[in-house]
Order: C-alpha cells, then sequence, then structure tokens
C-alpha cells in the first residue's frame, strides 16, 4: 500500500520527537511546507537557520533582483557576471561551446545506438530519437562554420550564415552557455536556503487563487524577467524535482511566467523603432503576458492536468487550499519556515555543487538544439513562405481588430515559436513604412507569446520537464489567440 501524506506526516512526527536537533536524512527532498511545519526547533536553532536564510538569501536578491551600474553599464549582478566572463573568454569561449557541441553530436550516436544502456553515456542519451541526433549534428555544423569563420576571416562563409549566426550564436548560445554555468551558481542560494519559502508563503493568498500554482512561483517569474528565460526555466525545473511543483503547476510556470528578460525586450524594443516608448510598451507586453496566463491556466489544456508530484503523490483540494489565505498568524508561519529550512538545509558547497552538476548536465544537449532551431526557423522564415502560409489565417482577425498594416505583419504572428525577436527582425528593415501601433503589436505579442524554440522550449525539454512538444505548440497558439485581441486593445489605448 502507497504511503499517504498523513502516515508520512506521523512517521516525520515520531522521528523528530525522538532526537529533533538532527535534520532529516534527506533534507534535498524535504520541500514540503507542511513538513517544515511539523519540525520542532528551539529558540537557538531558529536563530542560527534565520540568520542564514537571510543571508544567503540576499546573496541571491543581490545576484538576480538588484542593478548595478558596472563601467557605465546598468545590469543585475548576474548579467554583468556571465556577460563579462563571455567577453573575458572570446574567441576561446565560442572554441569551447563549438567542441561541447560537435563532440555532442559525435557521442550522442555512439552512445544511442552502441554504448550499453547501463553505462553513463548510454543512460545520458538513451531517451534521445533520431530527431535529436539530426538537430545535434545540424547545430554542430552551423557553429563549427561560424566559429572557423570567426576565427579564420578569409574562410569562405555563406552571407546567410554569417548573418543568421550573428543573430543566434554569440547572443543566444554562447550567451546561454555562462547563463547555465552562472545561474547555477547562484541558483541555490534563491531556492535551498528558505528565501523562497518565506516569499512563497506570504503571496500563497494571492498567487494561488489567481494563477493556481504556488506563491513561491512569482520567484521563479522574477527571475525570467530581471535575468534570463533559461534560468526561470532551470528554477521551475529544479521546484519540480524536489516535490515543490506539481505536474500541473510546473507546465503553468514554464510555459506562463517564463518572461521574455528586460534585456532581451529593451533589444526588440529598439529594433522595432520603439526605444522612446519602452517602459509603457514593456509595461503592457507584461501585463498581457499575465493576463493570458490567467486566462490559459483554467482552459482544459492546463486545468486537466493532474496534480501529481514527481514521486506519484497526488495534491489534494485541501493542500492546495490550506495556505490560500490570509491569517494574522502568516508572517509567523513564513518566518518559520525560513528558519527551519536555512537551519536544516545541506551545505552551501554542495547545494552549489550538485547545481552546478545538474547545468553543466544539459548543456551538451541544449546548446546545439538552440543552434540548429534557432538557425533553422530564420532559414525557414526567410526562404520558405511557411510563415506568411501560416499568417494569412490571422489577417481576418488583426482587421476586425483594426490592426494596422495587417497584411504586412501577418507572418509575424506564427513566427515567435521559433525564437522571440524573428517576428521583431522581419519589420525591423521596415519600421519607418510600418505603422507604429502594427510595430506595437509585434513587440507585444512576441512577448507576451512566452513559448519559443530557440531557448524555452530546447531548456525544458533538456531538464526533462513533464510535457511533450504537441502539448507546447498547442500552448503557443492557443496563448497567441488569447493574447491578439488584448494586445490590440493595448494598441488602441497606448498608440
Amino acid at each position: 500500500m502507497k504511503p499517504t501524506k498523513a502516515m508520512n506526516q506521523g512517521m516525520l512526527n515520531e522521528t523528530i520527537s525522538q532526537k529533533d536537533s538532527d535534520p532529516p536524512s534527506d533534507m534535498e527532498g524535504v520541500h514540503d511546507l507542511h513538513e517544515l511545519d511539523a519540525i520542532k526547533i528551539d529558540k537557538k536553532k531558529f536563530t542560527i537557520g534565520l540568520i542564514k536564510a537571510i543571508l544567503l538569501s540576499s546573496v541571491a536578491i543581490l545576484a538576480f533582483f538588484v542593478q548595478f551600474e558596472i563601467g557605465g553599464n546598468s545590469d543585475i549582478l548576474y548579467g554583468h557576471i556571465y556577460k563579462n566572463l563571455q567577453e573575458f573568454f572570446g574567441i576561446v569561449g565560442f572554441w569551447a561551446v563549438n567542441i561541447l557541441i560537435t563532440g555532442n553530436a559525435i557521442l550522442a550516436i555512439y552512445g544511442k545506438y552502441f554504448a550499453k544502456e547501463s553505462s553513463r553515456i548510454g543512460a545520458y542519451y538513451s531517451s534521445d530519437t533520431i530527431v535529436h541526433l539530426i538537430m545535434y549534428s545540424i547545430g554542430s555544423f552551423f557553429i563549427m562554420w561560424y566559429v572557423l569563420y570567426a576565427t579564420f576571416s578569409g574562410l569562405y562563409t555563406p552571407e546567410w550564415l554569417i548573418r543568421m549566426g550573428d543573430t543566434v550564436i554569440p547572443p543566444v548560445v554562447v550567451g546561454v552557455a555562462f547563463i547555465i554555468i552562472v545561474g547555477a551558481f547562484f541558483i541555490p542560494f534563491l531556492v535551498s536556503f528558505g528565501g523562497i519559502d518565506f516569499v512563497g508563503t506570504i503571496l500563497e493568498p494571492v498567487v494561488r487563487p489567481v494563477f493556481k500554482v504556488p506563491g513561491k512561483s512569482i520567484v521563479d517569474m522574477i527571475t525570467s524577467f530581471v535575468g534570463s528565460t533559461t534560468v526561470g526555466v532551470l528554477i521551475t525545473s529544479k521546484l519540480y524535482r524536489l516535490k515543490t511543483y506539481t505536474k500541473r503547476e510546473a507546465i503553468v510556470i514554464a510555459t506562463g511566467f517564463s518572461a521574455v528578460s528586460i534585456g532581451y525586450a529593451l533589444l526588440g524594443i529598439n529594433l522595432a523603432g520603439l526605444g522612446e516608448h519602452f517602459t509603457k510598451v514593456y509595461a503592457a507586453a507584461l501585463i498581457i503576458t499575465f493576463l493570458v496566463s490567467i486566462v490559459v491556466v483554467r482552459l482544459p489544456i492546463l486545468s486537466n492536468l493532474k496534480d501529481e508530484y514527481i514521486d506519484g503523490e497526488i495534491q489534494t483540494e485541501a493542500d492546495r487550499k490550506e495556505d490560500a489565505q490570509f491569517d494574522k498568524d502568516i508572517f509567523k508561519r513564513a518566518t518559520s519556515r525560513a528558519a527551519k529550512k536555512g537551519y536544516f538545509s545541506n551545505s552551501i558547497t554542495s547545494e552549489v555543487r550538485l547545481s552546478m552538476k545538474e547545468g553543466i548536465s544539459i548543456m551538451p544537449k541544449v546548446l546545439p538544439m538552440l543552434c540548429s532551431v534557432g538557425i533553422l526557423g530564420m532559414i525557414i522564415s526567410e526562404y520558405t513562405p511557411v510563415f506568411e502560409w501560416i499568417g494569412l489565417i490571422f489577417i481576418p482577425l488583426l482587421t476586425i481588430l483594426g490592426v494596422p498594416d495587417a497584411s504586412m505583419i501577418a507572418a509575424s504572428v506564427p513566427l515567435g515559436i521559433t525564437e522571440q525577436l524573428l517576428p521583431i527582425l522581419i519589420i525591423s528593415d521596415h519600421v519607418d513604412s510600418i505603422a507604429i501601433g502594427a510595430r506595437f503589436f509585434v513587440v507585444a505579442l512576441s512577448m507576451a507569446q512566452i513559448i519559443f524554440f530557440s531557448e524555452s522550449v530546447v531548456v525544458m525539454l533538456a531538464t526533462k520537464m513533464p510535457i511533450k512538444i504537441g502539448r507546447i505548440v498547442a500552448l503557443f497558439f492557443i496563448r497567441t489567440l488569447v493574447a491578439i485581441p488584448l494586445v490590440a486593445l493595448a494598441m488602441h489605448i497606448l498608440f
């Protein structure tokens, strides 16, 4: 018989009552808030835990949420670090990523077809399909040629590969390599020492009824739009594996909360010739993004998913409602949970080491997919009429909603599924001839869609989030259809 939550609670209480000074044997898995509530600690341990939670969570706050101006550039600390590392390593970093991607393409064939499944390399590639192997090889081809061109200026390289490589490889592929490494270092300070439990408890009464997910998911969202989409998805994936989120919650958060970062948004808004309107464009796009999430989370494609944890335990309605209300003890309860998590957590070095190991382990699969999907998406967009054909479907709707230049921007609507910037790139050369309202529409819609294969989807699949490609594509189009009238309304109000 499978142990129930009540039985587990009883066993935990019995263990704690025998020797409450010892941490549970596997604190890596004790992320259930009710298990934290059951742990009894004395005042000294409470103080130690609270100080540890405050100090270590402050590292995460400084890294992910506080803007610093260094060398005339304003960014969060984490952004400064990974960008400076990327600049410091320069062409060496390009070659390191190239070797990783090319080596992965070769090892994937060996691991899938020749290595024993019981071996480490066999197990690593056992779940990959022939499509994965093809995409790894294509990514290897693109980056090898591009890096050789960047290293030896006289090497013949097609103009299209230079142009598309410039868009995808340095900022996305190489950038994400450093994002994963630096993000993996700082993520434990955010999720492992009590800060996220404090925030989650305080925000639960608001976030749970509105978004149907735990309060701590707001941390994932904030990390995405001040840091990067990749880190937001990595945090969500980690919390799913730690049994903090259910399958449904993890999918909702990854596909609805992984908002485009401020830096990425600034680039897109400037490309569309809307730089002087940055604040209102970005604010409107964020509001629309979360309004869309509020609607989509209530549709059957998400609402019918099981609230099941990674180990198969089912989350009950009582579990969801228990903390979803304000009461006089909410601050005390949040502080208590943070202190206990801080006291019983693993050492900083072990948490960081584990997080770095997890981050580095997904890089061989994430980076070639980013390269192949990003450049192939641009090739399909520029040299085939596929997205123009799909865009024709949206022209009547855009026309009815009063969106100017509907026929010129219709192809950008489905294009967002490949790469968040592509819809903006296809209009960037025509900003003088496209109405400002239409440009706003393209930018805001591409940000509200959230789901794009060149980054967020690849990271979801590489980290083994519990979602299939078919559902991801369906969610993209559902989010798009829900967002279109909201973006059109905002366009009429603002422009």
